[in-house]
């Protein structure tokens, strides 16, 4: 969603912008490119495979930019508050991440249990799935996931894991598709399993949650915020913080009762509405690009 992202970020001269989820450089390049001379962008990614990557795809605009591994929930801790125009996060696994085996994050071919974003971190999908109780797996697969067979995959791994343990995602997934045959099915029935352990695994949930608040606040007035998502959960979440930063009055408790309303001035606006969709062309060229959503905020007021 090349196009669309500029559109929204509106890349000019002089601006200072930040991409969350830099991966292979694609997005940031464009920015780059879109606010020469003299443009500048603070780049992150969680992938040290990543960061190495971009560091090397942004060659050409070398002393324009700077780049780190960490989380986009971090970016308070070294860009200035109130200093740029325009964030992305783009909150898609890569190709390169998808289809690298060693990395554990797809069932299409063999590789060890990992789903780590970043590999320095403890937790892996294999200890995930060979040390939690049932009912937390049960837990993670139908709240991350929206797995409605959630508690039958769950015991069925804790069993499987009393005769040996899990090592790879080639094990998990020919388990649950034992428990749930295709019968001609397209997708694939470990499917919102995978999801569902990954985001626990590298806790995006409360990474975008407190990505989006720090978004906020290294935002210029008048800035952008543009969210590519790809499943319902994290779209939810975007949606809850624009609706509840773009209001123009606040609650106490977690029930809006009209009578007792506060008013507030609003910290953000919706640039639009509704989710931008890929184009007719992208998902042709892309097929994984089919179910991103961009949406896109305006921070308002001197905050």
């Amino acid at each position: 969603m090349l196009a669309e992202v500029l559109a929204a970020l509106r890349p000019e001269p002089g601006g200072r912008y930040v991409d969350g989820t830099i991966g292979g450089g694609g997005h940031a390049a464009a920015l780059l490119a879109a606010s020469l001379p003299n443009g500048w962008l603070y780049g992150c990614d969680r992938d040290s495979a990543a960061v190495e990557a971009a560091g090397c795809s942004l060659a050409e605009f070398f002393g324009r930019f700077e780049i780190r591994q960490g989380s986009f929930a971090e970016l308070a801790e070294w860009v200035p508050p109130n200093s740029c125009d325009g964030v992305l996060l783009d909150l898609g696994i890569s190709s390169l991440q998808l289809d690298d085996p060693e990395r554990g994050l797809s069932f299409q071919r063999s590789g060890p249990l990992d789903m780590r974003m970043d590999r320095r971190q403890a937790v892996t999908a294999a200890s995930l799935v060979n040390e939690a109780g049932a009912e937390e797996l049960a837990r993670i697969f139908w709240e991350l996931g929206g797995e409605r067979d959630s508690r039958r995959f769950a015991r069925a791994i804790v069993r499987e894991r009393e005769h040996r343990q899990f090592e790879t995602t080639r094990q998990l997934a020919e388990l649950i598709e034992r428990l749930a045959p295709r019968n001609g099915r397209k997708t694939h029935p470990a499917t919102k399993v995978f999801q569902a352990i990954r985001i626990s695994v590298n806790d995006e949930v409360s990474s975008l949650q407190q990505g989006l608040v720090v978004a906020l606040n290294i935002l210029k007035s008048g800035g952008r915020l543009a969210v590519i998502t790809f499943h319902s959960l994290e779209d939810r979440i975007v949606k809850d913080f624009g609706r509840a930063r773009a209001r123009d009055y606040t609650f106490a408790g977690g029930m809006d009762i009209p009578e007792l309303r506060e008013p507030r001035v609003p910290e953000l606006k919706w640039v639009q509405r509704k989710a931008i969709k890929p184009s007719e062309a992208e998902m042709a060229a892309n097929p994984r690009s089919r179910s991103a959503q961009l949406r896109v905020m305006e921070k308002m007021g001197n905050r």
